[in-house]
């Protein structure tokens, strides 16, 4: 199962998608709910995660490896400056993180093995129940 969240900077659970069959990639089930275009009209800035690569200019990324200058070489190490910078982005990212732990901690959650419909109507369930709390 597949579900995007979007938290708040408290880490409290502010929107979860519907959800879709898990072997859906993060980005192409963000662009299908229209999470992207929505961010980028409305000029608001995110951090995620790597699966989010080429989201667009308003989606904060982690850096990464550079790839190989030859075959030879093994590929460059992130220096002291990128691995601050990731340090930084992982902390920011932290809330959104607590968000997703916090609807797995919810075992109906972690055992569905039906249609995404019926886990949407669980999702949304637990989203109210985690509202009303």
């Amino acid at each position: 199962m597949n579900v995007q969240v979007i938290a708040d900077p408290a880490g409290r659970l502010i929107w979860a998608s519907p959800a879709l069959p898990g072997a859906r990639h993060d980005m192409g089930a963000a662009r299908q709910h229209g999470l992207i275009d929505a961010l980028t009209t409305a000029g608001i800035r995110v951090a995620a995660d790597s699966a989010y690569r080429g989201a667009g200019t308003n989606v904060e990324l982690p850096q990464r490896r550079r790839t190989r200058q030859d075959t030879l070489d093994d590929r460059p190490r992130l220096s002291a400056n990128q691995k601050a910078v990731n340090l930084a982005h992982a902390r920011l990212r932290g809330p959104g993180e607590r968000a997703n732990a916090q609807l797995k901690s919810w075992k109906i959650l972690r055992r569905i093995r039906g249609r995404p419909h019926h886990a949407t109507l669980l999702v949304n369930a637990v989203q109210t129940l985690i509202h009303a709390s």
